[in-house]
């Protein structure tokens, strides 16, 4: 594995091999999560980069860009131990201008569920995925479906932009106590992770209902609520179409239960496509 710190590096290293490329951009502190992402581009492509920057762009005040965690060295040695040939750990100034041009969310689905907690997180996180993406040349990328709303404006952006890249969806990795795994998790005290589990309670008691015959989204959103009550702040327990567009009655195979919560600390979100 050759580990590459500058623009120049990565381009030099990409020139030592040859055919598709399988990208996974993260933000580090990886888990088994990311771990699956990799395994897939591994299995899919003859090379795979993976990149570890923590996107300043993406956060919001107050949020927990400084105290995000970082584990370089534990991160470099999960990838080459996964087989990565090119791991990117790019500085801030190697990814960013003083004075940058900027990408922003769509005006609809970019500033709702997360974009309205997180007004211009999503510009950000374009922002990057646009840089990253052309600098790998990715042949095929992976995202995970835990983050539904960004994989979808990924996805948009692909499309808008025509670039010629194809984005690959990638379940979600859990915990053997249904807990779907984040970088996150590291924040969680043990009575919080406890709590935590209220998420994905909520989700597998919303389904319960709907295999039983419940198609009445706003009965499905009051499941989730009372399940979320282990929480210590609800922000949303909401039924989608895969467009992220609300509506009344689910449609077996286009639609997305999402719920976000805070549990102590951090900031958790969960899904699931049904």
């Amino acid at each position: 594995m050759i580990t590459v710190r500058t623009i120049e590096e990565l381009q030099s290293a990409k020139q030592t091999h040859s055919g598709s490329i399988g990208f996974v951009p993260t933000m580090g502190a990886l888990h088994e999560g990311h771990l699956s992402l990799i395994r897939k581009a591994r299995a899919e492509n003859e090379v795979v980069i993976v990149s570890v920057f923590v996107n300043p762009t993406q956060f919001l005040e107050g949020e927990d860009l400084d105290a995000y965690p970082r584990r370089e060295e534990a991160d470099a040695k999960i990838c080459e131990l996964a087989g990565v040939d090119i791991l990117f750990m790019p500085t801030i100034d190697q990814m960013y201008e003083p004075d940058e041009l900027s990408i922003g969310a769509p005006a609809k689905r970019g500033y709702i569920l997360e974009g309205a907690k997180r007004p211009g997180h999503f510009d950000g996180m374009l922002q990057i995925v646009m840089k990253l993406l052309n600098l790998t040349g990715a042949t095929r990328a992976y995202f995970g479906k835990k983050d539904a709303q960004q994989l979808a404006l990924i996805q948009q952006m692909v499309r808008t932009y025509f670039l010629p890249v194809e984005i690959v969806p990638c379940e979600i990795v859990r915990d053997a106590d249904g807990l779907a795994l984040s970088s996150r998790n590291a924040y969680l005290s043990a009575d919080e992770r406890s709590r935590a589990l209220c998420l994905s309670r909520a989700l597998k008691k919303a389904t319960d209902a709907i295999m039983a015959g419940e198609r009445d989204t706003r009965k499905i959103q009051e499941i989730m609520l009372d399940a979320l009550s282990d929480a210590d702040t609800i922000e949303y327990a909401v039924v989608v179409d895969r467009s992220f567009r609300a509506v009344e009655k689910l449609e077996l195979g286009n639609a997305i239960l999402l719920v976000a919560a805070w549990v102590g600390k951090p900031r958790l979100i969960d899904n699931l496509w049904i």
